[in-house]
């Protein structure tokens, strides 16, 4: 089962990160990094990832996982949303993780759609003609959204059950302990204050100017 897993530049480690210590797991899976070239990419806070596989290397994934990041532009350009409409195509299994969801959405994927991302992006997700939900994992068809970043192991977690079995995920769950106890109760607008909520975005909103 070949996954890939799209890396491009200034997109948010976190959101591929999570999904790929999950989905690498599968029994049978061939994870593939791939952006338009091979080689290093530099995500929004400076990490440095590594591509082993360009465009024309996996045509027809099994499995699709898209990123989002704060400014999207560099996964919007010709090249790159061609490869993700061919490549989404052909999936059995789609992930979109936070802003990857504007990602795909601009090939024109979920218009009429289901689909979730980042709280401060669910008005640009309207606008790409999806059906912008606030939960945490939305799947239509053979499509799943994750909402923010850290919701991508939700995501993977979840695809994971579909892809394999229940009782796959839930070992793979135990493998990574994922079993969150956060610090705060603020992981959320439904749970932060109304002036947490507002500095968050302001900053979110300069980071995409």
């Amino acid at each position: 089962m070949e996954i890939a897993f799209l890396l491009y530049q200034q997109m948010t480690a976190l959101d591929l990160i999570g999904p790929h210590e999950v989905l690498a797991r599968l029994p049978g899976a061939k994870p593939r990094r791939v952006a338009r070239e091979r080689g290093p990419v530099t995500t929004d806070l400076g990490m440095v990832l590594q591509a082993d596989a360009s465009f024309i290397d996996v045509p027809r994934p099994d499995m699709l996982v898209i990123p989002g990041a704060a400014v999207i532009e560099a996964a919007l350009d010709a090249d790159t949303q061609a490869w993700i409409g061919a490549a989404h195509d052909a999936s059995t299994w789609t992930l979109t993780v936070c802003t990857g969801a504007l990602v795909l959405g601009q090939t024109g994927a979920l218009r009429g759609k289901r689909a979730t991302t980042h709280w401060a992006a669910m008005g640009q997700l309207a606008a790409l003609g999806a059906i912008a939900v606030s939960e945490r994992v939305v799947r239509d068809g053979k499509t799943l959204c994750a909402a923010g970043v850290s919701a991508g192991i939700d995501g993977a977690l979840t695809l994971a059950a579909l892809a394999a079995s229940e009782r796959v995920a839930q070992g793979l769950q135990l493998v990574i302990e994922y079993d969150p106890l956060p610090p705060f109760n603020c992981g959320s607008p439904r749970t932060a204050s109304a002036d947490l909520v507002q500095r968050v975005l302001r900053g979110f909103t300069r980071a995409a100017d």
